[in-house]
């Protein structure tokens, strides 16, 4: 695979938070979600030193999800489903830029995580076990910042414990991307700059993982 340019890279951390973006929705409304993806979401979280932004969702597959999405929702004529997931990644990336100052509350998100990766390669990597660690690690710290996500979807299902877990962990898993897409260089005047161009490298991308648009 030849090197990713630049802007191939923060397309690719940002359709990190489009994906977790476009799961919380689902989840909020349906009270369902694509496995593999939030597998490949999660696993992001635990990939804390990654040589490449390829291997931080594990597998290319594992991101094609968000790149479709982001491909989508970056375009000129948006259904519900594009505006609601554009909605969520900006509503990640503002929370993420609240809690980037708080050094405080990213030790704690650090040390917890790590302890969660230890659990999950030496015990169990279940999705439901995962997700309740990693909301109560959401709870405790993201929650607490005065910027909060407005989550919208059926009661049923957001008040179901289960479902929200997987809503805080993927909230999570969008704040970790952001904080990357933000390494990478990504800032809010540069995506407005050069949506045509992220738009074009996520739906690249994602023709040569075989999504269809």
């Amino acid at each position: 695979m030849s090197p990713r340019s630049p802007v191939e890279q923060r397309t690719l951390a940002l359709a990190g938070v489009a994906q977790a973006a476009r799961i919380v929705d689902l989840a909020a409304k349906t009270g369902s979600w694509p496995t593999p993806f939030v597998e490949a979401s999660i696993h992001s979280l635990f990939c804390f030193d990654p040589d490449a932004v390829d291997t931080v969702f594990g597998t290319p597959q594992g991101i094609r999800l968000g790149l479709e999405q982001l491909s989508a929702c970056l375009g000129l004529s948006q259904d519900e489903a594009s505006a609601d997931t554009l909605r969520y990644t900006l509503a990640i990336l503002q929370l993420e830029r609240r809690f980037a100052p708080r050094d405080d509350l990213q030790a704690i998100v650090h040390s917890r995580l790590k302890h969660t990766a230890y659990k999950a390669e030496n015990f169990s990597s279940d999705i439901k076990g995962l997700s309740a660690n990693i909301s109560s690690i959401y709870q405790d710290t993201l929650s607490t910042l005065p910027y909060r996500i407005k989550v919208t979807g059926s009661a049923q299902h957001l008040n179901n414990p289960h479902v929200a877990d997987v809503v805080r962990a993927l909230l999570m898993c969008g704040v970790r991307a952001a904080f990357l897409w933000r390494q990478l260089g990504g800032t809010r005047l540069k995506l407005m700059f050069s949506r045509g161009a992220v738009r074009e490298s996520a739906a690249r991308m994602a023709r040569d993982l075989g999504v269809t648009h």
